[in-house]
């Protein structure tokens, strides 16, 4: 390995770790001709993936490319960039397990929509809106409602116990009863 500031081969490794859980190596290493420090990664090769994209072309897998579009879709929300490189992470992972050499956009992109409606809501529909190509307010209203069932069933169950704790703690009114 050359050195990136004075392109020598005298490198020596000062420190070397696991990370992302395991699936890379990090080390620090040093220049012994000028002396400057930098860090580098290993990680395994996977066998090349192909996208078979909606226009029937096909590209090699670009987890960039994924990760830009997450960031997009997650700009002004709580979603850590950590999260969103844990997300493609996995995404990666679950295509190389499966040993698949091509795949389609289209599963790409519903396994991005799987992941980020646990991560963010507002995530979830700002990538939905470009994946699906949306055309107009009908189709993120559609979208939205296709959310909406589990959280209604959440808020339900949430208000439900509440209430039961409530009554019978205290006997306060039936939050219930008055908002349905």
């Amino acid at each position: 390995m050359k050195c990136p500031r004075c392109s020598k081969q005298e490198i020596r490794v000062l420190e070397s770790r696991s990370a992302e859980g395991g699936q890379s190596v990090r080390r620090r290493r040093e220049c012994m001709s000028c002396g400057y420090r930098f860090t580098t990664y290993e990680r395994i090769e996977f066998m090349p993936i192909m996208v078979i994209k909606r226009d029937g072309s096909r590209e090699s897998f670009n987890r960039n490319k994924i990760l830009q579009g997450v960031m997009r879709a997650c700009q002004k929300t709580p979603v850590t960039v950590r999260q969103m490189e844990e997300l493609v992470n996995e995404i990666e992972e679950k295509l190389q397990l499966e040993d698949a050499q091509e795949v389609t956009s289209l599963r790409i992109g519903e396994m991005v929509l799987e992941r980020l409606q646990h991560l963010s809501e507002v995530a979830y529909v700002r990538f939905a809106s470009v994946y699906r190509q949306f055309q107009g307010i009908k189709d993120f209203v559609n979208e939205l409602e296709q959310l909406e069932p589990p959280l209604r069933r959440d808020l339900e169950r949430l208000l439900q116990d509440s209430s039961a704790s409530d009554s019978e703690s205290s006997g306060s009114p039936d939050l219930v009863g008055e908002y349905s």
